[in-house]
């Protein structure tokens, strides 16, 4: 395995760690807070290191691989629903203290929402990657 896919992996890994924090400490408590703020850093961080490091290289790929360009196109479009529900997720739980349903309910659906797009990246677009590094 590459060294760019395992530190991509070991960044999700460490999201997941860091939300699952957050909703064993609490958004109201200082650490949950200071733990929902890592996890934003490190989504984008990561984020990032794909945007530079990954889907140059798969998209110059796709340009005589026509599978991969579709795939890459509904990944781009899966993005863009995940990314506003996140990003609204982190300004939202950023200022004052929600109530705990409310929170618990809306860290639920970001939280499915992020693993199945981790999978999906991991399963798809993380051997692509691979496939072509070889």
């Amino acid at each position: 395995m590459s060294v760019l896919i395992e530190d991509l992996k070991k960044e999700h890994a460490e999201v997941a760690g860091l939300l699952k924090e957050v909703k064993r400490l609490g958004i109201g408590s200082r650490e949950g807070k200071a733990k929902l703020l890592l996890a934003k850093d490190g989504l984008l961080s990561h984020l990032k290191k794909e945007d530079e490091q990954l889907y140059p290289v798969l998209k110059k790929e796709s340009e005589k691989n026509e599978e991969l360009k579709r795939t890459l196109e509904i990944f781009a479009h899966e993005m863009e629903g995940i990314s506003g529900a996140v990003l609204n997720f982190f300004e939202k739980y950023s200022g004052s203290a929600p109530s705990g349903l409310e929170f618990a309910k809306d860290l639920g659906g970001i939280f499915v929402g992020l693993e199945t797009r981790i999978r999906r990246e991991e399963n798809i677009l993380y051997r692509e990657y691979e496939k072509i590094k070889q």
